[in-house]
C-alpha cells in the first residue's frame, strides 16, 4: 500500500517518452491543425476519441514525443491556449 509520502513525490519518467495528452476542441475547429501548430516537427499522431452527445466538442488521443520534463510541460502550457481542454 502506498504512503502519502509517496503519493507526494514525482513520478520517475525516462525520456524520450511518447506522452499522451487528451485534447478537446469545438466541433468546427481542426485538431490536427491545432496539434500541427503546437508540436512542430516533433514525432507524434493524433486519433479521434469521441464526440459530445451534442456534437458540440470532439476529443483526441495526442501522442508526442518528449525528450524532457520541461518540454513535455511546454506542450502542455502550449495545448492549454489553444485548445478548450487539455488533460
Amino acid at each position: 500500500m502506498a504512503t502519502t509520502c509517496d503519493l507526494n513525490k514525482e513520478p520517475e519518467i525516462i525520456y524520450p517518452n511518447f506522452w499522451e495528452y487528451k485534447i478537446i476542441v469545438l466541433e468546427n475547429e481542426s485538431a490536427e491543425a491545432i496539434a500541427q501548430g503546437v508540436v512542430g516537427e516533433r514525432q507524434h499522431k493524433i486519433t479521434p476519441s469521441k464526440s459530445s452527445k451534442e456534437s458540440k466538442y470532439k476529443s483526441y488521443n495526442l501522442s508526442v514525443l518528449v525528450n524532457s520534463n520541461e518540454e513535455r510541460l511546454e506542450i502542455f502550457s502550449a495545448l492549454r491556449r489553444v485548445c478548450k481542454y487539455v488533460l
